[in-house]
């Protein structure tokens, strides 16, 4: 026993040192293994780093916090995932096709010594999972965005998308900003909202009928058995807004939240104490075309 001891003992410290070295290897030890070159080819694009301080943005631009969970589409070597976790305390998932790529990512993320936050996976981002993210962030091309593009409109309302370079088609950014003579934008995912609606609570019922593409909505107001178009109509994730004038010719203001089927809010008139609201959906939601797959985009999921 007085022999076996200090062997254990060795032995132990022998595998923590072990453990403790192969979990602080630095980028430059990451590199020996694997390093990418720019330029070079993937599965659907080719490899291009986005520079930090566009990486800054674009998480500013999507107000990412320790609550959000980022997954990063293309992840690369794994930065725009590890700075969400670094430089903002979220959780993060970089999903990335090449398998050497994803194993360098994952040595960077032990690296910079955020394994508890940040994991890089090997995968197709046409068939992995992501739907669960708060902020999604992409470096992709512009026929990638619009084959990804009826997943991302399918996610909670209110998910937000950032994007390195390029744009979704017809689905206009909520914002933009550049660095360095490159641009970043942002998308917040709308709800659901085209349809008939029929409004209850305060002095008067109404209802409202709703059309809409993307984020952008628009529609009339039944009020006392009169249309009215409805006034500075805005939609931005959950969150609803507009206006119309009521049959004493008085306007209203309506501000409230979408889940599924039923919005609930305030209406409010100049003078007036605020009334509380609820709506409900008449009959199903419009279809809404904009938000299907994209024509030619069945062979990046097999079909």
């Amino acid at each position: 026993m007085r022999l076996a001891q200090p062997l254990l003992v060795a032995a132990t410290a022998s595998l923590l040192l072990l453990t403790s070295t192969a979990e602080s290897r630095t980028r430059a030890e990451c590199e020996r293994d694997y390093k990418p070159q720019v330029g070079q080819a993937g599965k659907d694009v080719v490899w291009v780093p986005t520079p930090d301080e566009l990486v800054n943005k674009m998480l500013t631009m999507a107000r990412v916090t320790p609550k959000d969970f980022v997954v990063d589409l293309g992840a690369g070597d794994g930065k725009i995932a590890i700075a969400a976790g670094k430089k903002f305390g979220a959780t993060a998932l970089g999903i990335e096709y090449n398998p050497e790529m994803a194993k360098l990512a994952q040595c960077f993320v032990q690296a910079e010594g955020v394994a508890d936050k940040v994991k890089i996976i090997q995968g197709d981002i046409f068939k992995e999972d992501f739907s669960k993210a708060t902020v999604v962030t992409m470096y992709l091309l512009p026929e990638l965005n619009l084959c990804v593009r009826h997943r991302l409109l399918a996610m909670k309302p209110g998910t937000r998308l950032t994007s390195h370079a390029f744009t979704m088609g017809d689905w206009e950014a909520d914002e933009n900003a550049q660095s360095e003579y490159r641009n970043a934008y942002l998308w917040i995912v709308p709800a659901r909202v085209g349809g008939s609606w029929s409004f209850r609570g305060g002095n008067s019922d109404f209802a409202v009928t709703l059309n809409q593409t993307f984020q952008k909505i628009g529609g009339e107001a039944l009020v006392g058995g009169r249309k009215q178009p409805l006034i500075g109509a805005s939609l931005q994730g959950d969150q609803i807004r507009f206006a119309f004038t009521d049959a004493r010719g008085v306007t209203q203001h309506f501000a409230g939240t979408v889940r599924g089927n039923a919005m609930t809010g305030t209406l409010r008139a100049s003078g007036a104490t605020d009334q509380e609201v609820s709506g409900s959906v008449q009959g199903a939601l419009a279809p809404a075309p904009w938000a299907e797959m994209a024509d030619g985009c069945g062979r990046f999921y097999g079909k």
